[in-house]
């Protein structure tokens, strides 16, 4: 499989083809999950880029999580899982692939189909600055946390995997670590503005 083709499902290229931050543990707790139903819907940004479709919508399984699902200019599509938390006063997404690309319907036509055994789901976050008017988020990149842990090697578990950079820490350190750097551009820097698509 091509390991390019892998990425678009982990957010690679929402933001300008900038590369998220992967995480094998989810930022959020069962006591951090919230709802917010100005979230459901369809978004868009139609000042950069208005043929790229962000649309939200309510799961029942599983419970408190949002379907995502991404479409960018070219019509490729990705599914996610998605959940919305709140750690003090500041709002923040949980992503992490829904449909996985080495999950065909029919395994008899993946040339490596043992090879999919040992691909996992991961995590990625982003800060939410506002839902409304506009949808405002910043994702934290992977080039803005190595820069963050190459200053203090011990600030997270960490681990690089291939030509990958991935965040090992269980969920309270990860939180802790997140809310240390959430005011400073640092973490997250590359902003994305949308609104709602009219009907």
């Amino acid at each position: 499989m091509n390991i390019r083709k892998l990425l678009f499902y982990m957010l690679p290229l929402l933001l300008g083809g900038c590369v998220p931050v992967l995480c094998l543990h989810p930022l959020y707790t069962k006591e951090n999950i919230v709802l917010e139903k100005k979230l459901i819907g369809t978004w868009i940004d139609d000042v950069n880029n208005p043929e790229t479709i962000w649309e939200f919508k309510r799961m029942d399984e599983p419970e408190n999580a949002y379907s995502l699902i991404f479409t960018d200019e070219n019509g490729k599509k990705g599914s996610f899982i998605a959940h919305l938390l709140k750690l003090h006063d500041k709002l923040f997404l949980d992503v992490y692939p829904k449909e996985l690309p080495w999950e065909p319907d029919d395994p008899n036509k993946m040339d490596w189909p043992y090879n999919s055994f040992f691909l996992i789901p991961a995590h990625t976050f982003m800060k939410i600055d506002s839902i409304e008017p506009q949808l405002k988020m910043r994702l934290a990149l992977e080039s803005n946390v190595k820069e963050l842990i190459t200053e203090d090697p011990n600030a997270l578990q960490h681990m690089t995997i291939g030509e990958r950079f991935v965040l090992t820490a269980p969920t309270k350190e990860l939180q802790a670590f997140i809310l240390k750097h959430v005011d400073d551009d640092t973490l997250f820097a590359d902003a994305v503005t949308l609104v709602p698509k009219k009907q």
